[in-house]
């Protein structure tokens, strides 16, 4: 049997939904190393596919991209961060701190960071989509959180939120963009950001 005979027996065997789910991790892949301007028919090459194939499944690149989007993006969100913020049984330098643990362990990844920045300098939306919909959900809710917190009359803003999260979200950049040495273990430094950021604002860290 020949390679791509094999190849046509292997994809048969593939459910509509596995298939799927292959072109759309072979696009994330793709897309991560050569940004998004990378065309159906080069993907199709390294997918060992037909582009016929891929559009039977998405309509056109933009559905693709959609559903990259969403599966690097989107379902990486986990559903129990809400509760999290807002669980004020927990002190709020444990829920910051919990929150952004699992978050830097669900985003911090090649593809993550690497379609972010290519997304970011196409102009293309979902950067700014993304941030909408993480500063609506997470973001917000997280600073409503310290002001309840904060002893004083200091209290945080948004564009103080956005410094806390912006500069974790540099150690990926660091490590995935730069490609620069950073300690395998970020949780030390997560834990400095936090601390700085609630004592600024006169809030306690726990040891």
């Amino acid at each position: 049997m020949t390679k791509s005979e094999t190849s046509s027996g292997d994809r048969k065997r593939l459910s509509p939904e596995e298939r799927r789910a292959m072109i759309i991790a072979g696009a994330t892949a793709y897309f991560s190393e050569v940004g998004l301007e990378g065309n159906t028919r080069e993907l199709s090459k390294r997918l060992g596919v037909t582009q016929s194939l891929i559009f039977n499944y998405f309509n056109t690149k933009t559905d693709l991209i959609e559903a990259v989007y969403r599966a690097v993006y989107l379902d990486r969100i986990s559903p129990d961060w809400p509760a999290l913020i807002g669980d004020r049984s927990r002190s709020i330098h444990d829920r910051t701190l919990t929150f952004y643990r699992e978050y830097t362990h669900a985003i911090f990844s090649y593809e993550w960071m690497r379609i972010f920045m290519f997304s970011g300098l196409a102009g293309a939306e979902l950067n700014r989509r993304y941030l909408e919909f993480v500063s609506g959900l997470l973001l917000r809710p997280l600073m409503e959180e310290v002001c309840l917190a904060a002893p004083g009359p200091e209290k945080p803003e948004m564009e103080d939120i956005w410094n806390l999260h912006g500069g974790i979200v540099y150690i990926g950049i660091r490590r995935y963009i730069y490609q620069v040495p950073c300690p395998e273990d970020s949780g030390p430094e997560i834990r400095a950001a936090v601390g700085r950021f609630l004592s600024a604002f006169d809030i306690p860290c726990q040891d």
